[in-house]
Formats: structure tokens, sequence, C-alpha cells
């Protein structure tokens, strides 16, 4: 029976399974920044999304171990003792929790010393160079870092879902996360917080427009996300609560 989102056929518990994703993550994002790490910025970007690609057509034919395109079921929901919070308060309450520890370790970390570096790298990559840093890794401990934040976030939404596949994670969801930070506002915490919340507000809101047929609103949210996108860089290059200029 396939029952959780890490390890499909041995049926570890949630809690058990959640970190083995979250290390996975992060042992993906350091195999990946050290390959690649002669490349920067946007070369990164591109290289990185290159390699999202190349995952989701691994995922999607490593058939005995993701079942491919008809995903994986019956993912556990977390049980604290003998409560499962199978319940949408329940889980909502959990997940929030969750939030807030991540919060807790962004504001940790960008108020230490390892902060103040990586401010002093998005300034001027060069000059702190000069005074004997290694940029190259501080640059891949963030990178890693967030991909366990992501990978968080994704044991969590397979839970919340109990159903996932690679489609589920194609290309263009992360693009439309990468708007969210933009959207948001980049160099702050809050920003990426009211990013997300905005674009969820806008798109549950043309759910009960009435002009727009149900099965348009997905094609509907990234028109509309995307209007939205430039008119904030024509007027707002910074987003809605941001200090750095995209």
């Amino acid at each position: 029976q396939l029952r959780t989102e890490a390890i499909p056929t041995f049926g570890w518990p949630f809690f058990a399974a959640l970190p083995v994703s979250i290390v996975l993550a992060g042992l993906t994002a350091l195999l990946v920044g050290v390959v690649f790490n002669r490349f920067r910025d946007d070369i990164f970007v591109l290289v990185s999304f290159g390699f999202a690609i190349i995952a989701f057509s691994v995922f999607l034919n490593l058939r005995a171990v993701t079942r491919g395109a008809f995903g994986i079921h019956e993912i556990e929901r977390p049980a604290i003792g003998g409560w499962v919070l199978d319940g949408e308060v329940e889980f909502l309450v959990f997940a929030l929790v969750c939030l807030a520890l991540v919060v807790l370790v962004c504001w940790l970390i960008v108020t230490s010393s390892f902060g103040r570096v990586l401010t002093a790298i998005r300034e001027d990559e060069e000059a702190i160079a000069v005074f004997g840093y290694q940029v190259t890794h501080y640059k891949l401990a963030v990178w890693v870092i967030s991909a366990m934040m992501a990978g968080l976030a994704g044991g969590l939404f397979a839970s919340w879902t109990t159903f996932i596949d690679p489609n589920s994670f194609i290309l263009l969801e992360s693009m439309l996360l990468v708007c969210i930070v933009i959207l948001g506002g980049l160099a702050t915490i809050w920003g990426s917080l009211l990013g997300a919340m905005a674009f969820v507000l806008l798109e549950e809101g043309m759910r009960f427009l009435p002009f727009i047929p149900p099965e348009f609103v997905g094609q509907a949210r990234q028109i509309v996300l995307g209007v939205l996108l430039v008119l904030l860089m024509l007027f707002r290059p910074q987003g809605l609560v941001g200090r750095y200029r995209l």
C-alpha cells in the first residue's frame, strides 16, 4: 500500500518521512550547487530550471518508485499519538506552526553574522570577496537551506492532498513561486508571505467573478499575474513591501 510521499513502498509515518524529504531536498541542492557553482546569476537560474526539467522527466519515468503519471496515493496525514490531523482546521494549524518555525529560522539567519554577510554579498559580491569571504560557500549554504525549506513545504503539500505525482511540480509552478516572491518584494521575509497571500486571494477571488468561467480560472490567474508583474516592474520594482529593486 502506498502511504507516504518520501518512500512509497515502506509505509513510513508522516513524521518519519518528512525529515527524509527535507534532508533529500538539501542534499539534492548541495549536489546541484557544487556541480554548477561556476555559473552565476542568470546563468545559474537557467541551469537550475534545466535541472528541474530533467528531474521531472526522471520522476515521470521512474515508475518503480513514483508510479509515473499515476502518482502516489493514500499519503498519510500527520498523526500525533493517536490523533490524526485529517481535518481542515487541524491541518491548517499544523501548517501555520511549520510556517512560524520557518519564519523564525529565516529571522535568526538574517539577524546573525551569517545573514549580514549574505546581505553584503547581495549588495556587492565583488567587494565582500576582497575581504576574504568565500562568497561561493555562503551562497551554497543559503541555497541548501532554501531547498530544505522547500522539502518541508513539499511534504506538507503531499500530506494535505494525499496524492502526488510529477505533474504537481511542473516548471510553470516554479515560475509562479518566483513571481510570488517578486510580487511581495525581494530581500524581505514578509514580502514572500504577503506575495503568497496576495496570490492565493487573487486566485480564489477570481472563482467568484461571474464573467470568468470556472474552467478558465487557471489560465486567467496566469494572465492577471503577468499583468501585475509588468505593472510592478514599471511602477514599483521592489515589490509590495520589498527594499531591493529587481
